[in-house]
């Protein structure tokens, strides 16, 4: 497993401009995946989830199928299960122990190998942690305070628990950058609403790049791939959420999964056609039984034509049923085996992240010199 990258021998950073609109970096990405399938080992990806309940079918759909897909093609995949994220907003973190070990279970049911992606948690590498303070001096409050995700997040704590936000929610942004750059990721898969929060990383690295390592530029300004999959949506029409209890998660048995779909709000046209714009909850549909069956909504749409909404919830929900056997199936064997092997698991990888954080900062130290 390669280390972070010594002083003037920075990781191989994604050529690109500083600010990119959202349909740039959709061609970026068309650019960044023909580059990958030639050359994954060029690539080092940071993502990760906050561990707020195990996760459900729009991870599987938006985040980790792509996780899986990357890592299978050889690019370097570092992932952050997110303990310290999850008190950003809330009081009561509740079992965090447990509820790591059901996120765990689901990466591992979904396919990421430890032997090939890198498995830890915030909170046990304090050397990442550590590189939050100078990476905060590289920003102003303006700046923190404008960006649109902290904003929507304050609003919602807001409404949530009638306070203000804390100071590790407006930081958010920042800490973020210290988990791309700890391990100096050069690619994050991302959401175009998340590409604010990139665009703090990548002025982050500039910035300590020109004020303590001019003459050879130390961290990369990591390089955003958009997510391939659209949004998916709960049952009730909205965005699929643990919080709103209207997702379906991976666990979830196969009756439970034929009563969710049951209950999928469609609409009252009788023709199945895909307009995402018009007919956003058949489009939602669609585009999960898409996934599953290998095909394009506007094929499955077609399938389907006026058999109705009734034969439509039909088709997706066995396809998912399907679709996720194996996942399930895999999922149960590890639970089976007791907590010992997810316990190794993230140990393996807290000392892998570890390592390599310990490196990161004391090569920062030696740039800030600010070694005694």
């Amino acid at each position: 497993m390669p280390t972070s990258a010594t002083p003037h021998e920075p990781s191989t950073p994604v050529p690109g401009s500083t600010t990119r609109s959202a349909a740039a970096a959709r061609e970026r990405t068309a650019v960044l995946e023909d580059l990958i399938a030639r050359n994954p080992g060029e690539y080092r990806v940071l993502t990760g989830d906050r561990p707020t309940g195990a996760l459900h079918l729009g991870h599987l759909l938006g985040t980790v199928g792509n996780r899986v897909r990357l890592q299978n093609l050889g690019v370097e995949v570092f992932l952050i299960v997110a303990d310290y994220q999850v008190i950003t907003d809330r009081d009561d973190a509740g079992d965090l122990p447990a509820t790591v070990r059901e996120v765990l279970l689901d990466y591992l049911a979904a396919g990421l190998d430890p032997e090939r992606s890198t498995v830890f948690t915030h909170s046990a590498v304090p050397a990442l942690n550590q590189l939050l303070l100078p990476f905060l001096s590289l920003v102003t409050v303006a700046e923190l305070e404008r960006n649109p995700t902290v904003k929507a997040e304050a609003e919602a704590a807001l409404l949530r628990q009638k306070r203000g936000i804390s100071g590790l929610l407006l930081t958010y942004p920042v800490h973020q950058a210290a988990d791309i750059l700890f391990c100096h990721g050069n690619l994050v898969p991302v959401g175009v609403d998340q590409l604010p929060h990139l665009e703090m990383t990548r002025t982050i690295a500039r910035r300590f790049n020109q004020r303590y390592a001019a003459a050879r530029p130390y961290f990369p300004e990591p390089d955003a791939l958009i997510a391939p999959s659209t949004t998916v949506l709960g049952s009730d029409g909205r965005r699929m959420s643990k919080s709103r209890g209207n997702a379906l998660e991976l666990r979830a048995t196969e009756d439970e999964t034929v009563a969710y779909f049951r209950r999928a709000r469609t609409d009252a046209d009788r023709v199945i056609t895909y307009e995402p714009e018009r007919r956003p909850e058949i489009a939602n549909l669609l585009q999960v039984g898409a996934y599953f069956t290998g095909t394009s909504p506007e094929v499955l749409a077609d399938e389907v034509g006026s058999a109705g909404a009734g034969r439509l919830k039909t088709v997706v929900t066995e396809a998912v049923v399907e679709g996720l056997r194996p996942l399930r199936a895999r999922r149960r064997e590890l639970a089976s085996a007791g907590p010992r092997h997810l316990a190794e698991v993230l140990a393996q990888g807290n000392a892998r992240a570890n390592a390599i954080a310990d490196r990161t900062l004391d090569d920062v130290r030696t740039l800030m010199n600010m070694r005694y």
